[in-house]
C-alpha cells in the first residue's frame, strides 16, 4: 500500500485521536488538526506530534482563512492531499424550542460548515491528481431524527446530504466520498454534550422537559452495559482508506448497540434511490 497524505480533523480526543494513531502506524503521513495546541490541548498536541508520521496543525474549523492556510500548507509541502477525514463535531441536546439561533448557528458551523470548508479546499488538489478520498463522520442520528436531538440530527442530516450528492458528482473524477455513521461510544464528545440555551421554555413542556436527561441516562446505561470500543470506528476509517478506489461504500455503519435499524434504512433507501436517480436521467452515475 502506497504512503498517503491524510488530513484528520478533531484529533485531540475520541475517534480523531484514535484514527490519527492508527493511520500513522501504517506509515501514512498524518496531518492532525485541533484547536488550542498551546493551551488546553497542549498535552495532546505534544503527544501526537511525538509520533512518527504525524504533524499537528492548530486550525480553527470555523474560520475560512485558517482552514485555507492549513490545506495550502499541506499541498505546498506534500504536493497532494490523498485523504480528508472530517471527524470534528459537537453535540447538543434538549427540547427543540429551547435552541436559540446562536445555538443552531454554532452547532451547524462545526458539524456542517467546517467539513464543507475542508472539502472545498481539498477538492482542487484531488481533482488535479484524479484521486482522493473524503470521509465524513456523521451519526446514526444523521439518518433518523430522535426527539430531543432534533437540531443535532439536523446538522448531521446536513452533512449526510452534502456527502451523498457529492459522492456521485466526483466519483468519475477519481474521488470517493464516504459517510461513516457511528453510534453511541464512550468518547469525550458524548461526555461533553451540552443542553440548549433557552431553558425558559421548559415550564410549558411539563414532564416532557426532563426527557433529554432520561435519554442521556438511557444511552449512558447502554454504553456501560455494552462497552463498545471506540477503536472500531478508527478501524473502519482505516478500512475505507485501504479499500479499492471506486469500490468504497457510500455509507458505513459502526454501531454495535443499535446499528441494525440504521443498516436496514440504508439498504432500503439505496435501492429506491438508484431508481430515482435513473428516472432523473442520471443512472450512469450509479456505475
Amino acid at each position: 500500500m502506497s504512503k498517503k497524505v491524510v488530513l484528520i480533523t478533531g484529533t485531540n480526543s475520541g475517534f480523531g485521536w484514535l484514527t490519527a494513531h492508527s493511520v500513522a502506524a501504517l506509515g501514512h503521513q498524518v496531518y492532525a488538526t485541533m484547536r488550542n495546541t498551546k493551551g488546553k490541548n497542549a498535552d495532546r498536541a505534544t503527544a501526537l506530534a511525538a509520533l512518527a508520521n504525524v504533524t499537528v496543525l492548530d486550525v480553527d474549523l470555523t474560520d475560512d482563512e485558517s482552514v485555507k492556510q492549513a490545506v495550502e500548507g499541506i499541498v505546498a509541502k506534500e504536493g497532494r492531499v490523498d485523504v480528508l477525514v472530517n471527524n470534528a463535531g459537537v453535540s447538543m441536546n434538549g427540547v427543540a424550542e429551547s435552541f436559540t439561533s446562536a445555538d443552531v448557528h454554532a452547532l451547524f458551523d462545526v458539524n456542517v460548515f467546517a467539513p464543507w470548508r475542508f472539502i472545498k479546499q481539498v477538492l482542487p488538489a484531488m481533482r488535479q491528481q484524479q484521486e482522493g478520498l473524503i470521509i465524513n463522520v456523521t451519526s446514526g442520528f444523521g439518518r433518523v431524527s430522535f426527539p430531543f436531538a432534533a437540531v443535532y440530527s439536523g446538522s448531521k442530516f446536513g452533512l449526510e446530504g452534502i456527502s451523498e450528492g457529492l459522492h456521485y458528482e466526483v466519483k468519475r473524477l477519481g474521488i470517493d466520498v464516504a459517510i461513516l455513521e457511528p453510534g453511541a461510544f464512550p468518547t469525550e464528545m458524548g461526555q461533553k454534550t451540552q443542553p440548549a440555551s433557552d431553558q425558559s421554555v421548559f415550564e410549558g413542556y411539563g414532564a416532557i422537559a426532563d426527557m433529554p436527561n432520561k435519554m442521556i441516562g438511557a444511552i449512558g446505561g447502554l454504553i456501560a452495559t455494552k462497552n463498545p470500543d471506540p477503536q472500531i470506528v478508527a478501524d473502519a476509517i482505516v478500512k475505507l482508506i485501504e479499500s479499492e478506489k471506486g469500490k468504497r461504500p457510500l455509507r458505513t455503519v459502526v454501531d454495535p448497540i443499535t446499528g441494525a435499524y440504521i443498516e436496514a434504512a440504508n439498504q432500503a433507501v439505496a435501492e429506491e434511490f438508484g431508481k430515482g436517480l435513473t428516472l432523473f436521467g442520471m443512472g450512469e452515475l450509479l456505475v
